[in-house]
């Protein structure tokens, strides 16, 4: 992820492809890891707050590039 949340917007969409699918595997992994955290409860429930933080960050922001990118190719489709 880019330290501005809105830089994806200034990619072409090859590019903001590659970077979904990589924020992807990213995000499947943080709610793997949030899943095996919730399963272990009650141990290590003072990491929750702050794993669950982290996977919405990263799912909002891969639900924007998508959306983004949605709308990008909506444009540029000729009619």
């Amino acid at each position: 992820m880019t330290s501005n949340g809105d830089d994806f917007r200034q990619l072409d969409s090859e590019v903001l492809r590659q970077r979904i699918r990589s924020l992807n595997s990213k995000a499947g992994q943080m709610k793997m890891d949030l899943h095996d955290l919730a399963e272990g409860l009650p141990a290590d429930f003072e990491q929750l707050p702050g794993l669950a933080a982290q996977t919405h960050a990263i799912f909002a922001q891969l639900d924007a590039m998508r959306r983004h990118l949605r709308e990008q190719e909506a444009t540029s489709t000729p009619t």
